[in-house]
């Protein structure tokens, strides 16, 4: 293609797509309009204001007749792009010609009195296609620099018509850009881009495409031997508030703030979580005294009764022998139950895959829900198929936390009755667990808290209001899931929901 074309014709810069603006003279801030000759259907891309009108629409007719145009694309509202518009509807007299641009635009370019029906990409899947199949898709660039902004791009030729995005400011015009070009191109996006953060948005949507040539609305057209470094080039540009001084010493102050934060809330989770460890060796301490309470109350009677009947002589061998097997048995259940506690509570930093049914029945037999006047019925519904990855020790204590939660209200109420359901069910990609109850539920103020930080309803000698915190912390941080809770019927439920997967 030629260098140096010809400027005051149009000039073709891919299959079906020309240049049709015009050259001001002694004019560093020129502005392009682009024509996609497309039968019936063709497409003014940016038309310009009434400087440029003449010569553009003398442009159009020396390529196809202007009553073709079906459609007029609109990167942004400003009157350098949009002010032709209505004598360019007028000349164009079609009335099913459309205004193609974003919702966040057609609200302020309706003050240019515009009169044709709008085509709002936001609305349309973000494409256009014609009605020969002609194709164009829309990435939108927003406050780059207007808040509807987007940016078109022709996945045949791959031409990207970016708007303002790559415009530049040039003393001495060129319309094909050098490898200088981001020299000339700087001082515009300092200027009319936003923020460096903001800009990048944008680029980063850009670089994903796979370009041949760049259509700015300023500045010159780019090739693709230039584009890959123009892009890296810009996304280390400063540019709009991070020019400005007193912005940088803000956002530095704001950024030292933040970390020092993130620092605060690391060492409150650090001290959280020591203060949970030493709840946990007490609540541990009140679950194995809770366990050898029996036991250890079967073992008495029976020597209280070997005694009584040896100071009788009137104990027999065959009395001994039963009494002794049943002290042992008892034995071997209390030292049965110390391996259960320190297996569960032993650290464990080996992930692996597990049978949630495990996990929730190794809580049961942590949890002991057996009362003097309270009839506890527990009632599963489990798949023995459904497995997590994870630590199946930190996913028991989740499930042991929920079902303390409901034994101590059972041991501060003493109700008759007591129904809990624990349910697990899957399917392709989650797994869930449920377990209710009907204890009467979470009083109204307190359904939001209970998974606070110190937030209790016990007495401080028995409640820590840690347990919850702590368990929704596993579920969330270390399991990739959720842990919610709510009234329903008489009763709480809490949910747990878990990618099946969450390598």
């Amino acid at each position: 293609m030629l260098k140096r074309p010809d400027t005051n014709e149009a000039v073709q810069i891919a299959p079906n797509i020309y240049w049709v603006g015009m050259q001001l003279p002694n004019d560093p801030f020129q502005c392009h309009s682009y024509l996609i000759k497309n039968g019936n259907d063709s497409i003014l891309i940016d038309p310009g204001s009434m400087l440029e009108f003449d010569e553009t629409v003398r442009k159009i007719k020396s390529i196809i007749d202007i009553k073709d145009i079906k459609y007029i694309i609109l990167h942004h509202q400003d009157p350098d792009l949009a002010a032709a518009v209505p004598e360019i509807e007028k000349l164009i007299n079609r009335d099913d010609l459309l205004i193609v641009t974003h919702s966040r635009i057609s609200p302020l370019i309706k003050h240019y009195k515009i009169s044709s029906k709008y085509y709002e990409i936001d609305k349309r899947n973000n494409e256009l296609i014609t009605s020969s199949g002609f194709r164009l898709e829309f990435y939108t660039t927003p406050y780059c620099h207007s808040p509807g902004a987007f940016v078109s791009y022709d996945p045949l030729s791959k031409t990207l018509f970016s708007g303002d995005i790559f415009g530049g400011i040039e003393e001495s015009w060129e319309f094909y850009a050098d490898e200088t070009y981001f020299f000339k191109a700087k001082l515009f996006h300092q200027e009319y881009m936003p923020s460096k953060d903001i800009f990048n948005y944008a680029l980063n949507k850009i670089e994903k495409l796979d370009i041949e040539i760049i259509a700015p609305q300023h500045g010159s057209i780019i090739e693709k031997k230039y584009i890959y470094k123009l892009i890296k080039d810009m996304k280390n540009l400063d540019c709009g508030l991070y020019i400005e001084s007193g912005y940088n010493r803000e956002l530095i102050d704001t950024i030292k703030e933040l970390q020092n934060k993130e620092q605060i809330l690391k060492e409150r989770d650090l001290l959280l979580f020591e203060q949970s460890k030493r709840a946990e060796i007490g609540e541990m301490i009140g679950n194995i005294a809770h366990q050898w309470r029996q036991p250890l109350a079967i073992i008495n009677a029976s020597v209280s009764i070997l005694k009584e009947k040896n100071g009788a002589n009137i104990l027999t061998k065959e009395e001994i022998a039963q009494k002794l097997t049943r002290m042992e048995e008892r034995i071997v259940y209390m030292s049965d139950t110390i391996d259960d506690f320190m297996n569960y509570y032993k650290p464990n930093r080996g992930c692996s895959l597990f049978l949630i049914s495990d996990a929730i029945k190794k809580a049961l037999e942590i949890v002991s829900f057996s009362h003097k006047n309270t009839k506890v019925n527990v009632t599963l519904d489990l798949n023995d198929n459904n497995k997590l990855y994870g630590l199946i020790n930190e996913f028991v204590q989740v499930i042991v936390s929920i079902l303390s939660n409901i034994n101590d209200i059972i041991i501060s109420e003493a109700p008759k009755d007591v129904n809990i359901i624990i349910s697990q069910k899957s399917n392709e990609f989650f797994s869930t667990v449920t377990i209710e109850d009907d204890c009467g539920g979470i009083s109204d103020g307190n359904v939001s808290k209970i998974f606070d930080p110190y937030f209790t309803t016990k007495h401080k000698s028995i409640g820590t209001g840690l347990g919850l915190y702590i368990a929704k912390m596993i579920i969330q941080d270390k399991m990739n899931g959720t842990l919610s809770a709510k009234n329903s019927g008489n009763g709480a439920k809490f949910t747990i929901k878990m990618k099946n997967d969450n390598r």
